[in-house]
């Protein structure tokens, strides 16, 4: 193995025992991506491939800066290299940019010999992507319960209404008033960020028994986030 240990000739001696050390943390770093990412994930945009890539990406990039370590020539051999085989791929969410660059990141880290620096990058990288995931960062919840009602009363006599949404919701908002041509009246929807959710059918069951209310409905009000 005579020829393979000193067969290097480079500007700068290799040490494979570093080169080892380097690929072996930037495999270990895109495991804990690809652990937090498969743990973390919502919605329907889940790839098996995807998360195969951040395991492959640290690796492969740890070896691009080895190879091109304190060569200029190399780098730009590369280049062209690169230039010539086009990686396209659409990202289906946002933040799966920001585990690309995290492997990009980590294998940077690990072939340029900056261990500490990678190994900080995975772990604050992971921790701040649980806490956004834990926390759920970024929703919105503004309202618990959507209500659509029939008012055959005259408009001077809402007052009623309002009073009965105000005592069940902290927050009370009509998001729609239209007058109904085909059975008279007005149909009304509501939007209430309700005082207890636990209540809401004895708000149902009010609405319901109110003189002039028909045609109740309700819908359960989703946070506003993207899923």
């Amino acid at each position: 193995m005579d020829w393979f240990f000193r067969g290097d000739y480079a500007a700068t001696p290799v040490s494979v025992p570093l080169v080892i050390l380097g690929l072996l943390l930037a495999f270990l770093g895109g495991h804990a991506l690809a652990w937090v990412y498969m743990f973390t994930h919502s919605g329907l945009s889940y790839s098996r491939s995807f998360v195969g890539s951040l395991v492959v990406i640290p690796t492969l990039t740890s070896g691009v800066m080895m190879v091109l370590s304190n060569n200029l020539v190399t780098a730009f051999g590369m280049m062209a290299v690169f230039a010539i085989v086009r990686f396209r791929n659409i990202l289906r969410d946002t933040l799966d940019t920001s585990f690309i660059l995290a492997a990009l990141v980590i294998g940077m880290g690990c072939g340029t010999q900056r261990y500490p620096v990678a190994v900080l990058v995975t772990v604050l990288t992971c921790a701040v992507i649980i806490y956004l995931w834990a926390t759920s960062f970024g929703s919105r919840h503004r309202y618990d319960l959507i209500i659509n009602l029939h008012w055959d009363r005259p408009m001077s006599e809402l007052d009623e209404l309002r009073a009965l949404l105000h005592r069940h919701s902290r927050r009370t908002h009509c998001a729609s008033q239209r007058a109904s041509e085909a059975f008279g009246g007005t149909d009304l929807s509501y939007r209430l960020l309700l005082r207890d959710p636990n209540r809401a059918e004895e708000l149902m069951a009010e609405l319901r028994s109110m003189e002039g209310v028909s045609r109740v409905t309700s819908l359960l009000a989703e946070d506003e986030s993207e899923v």
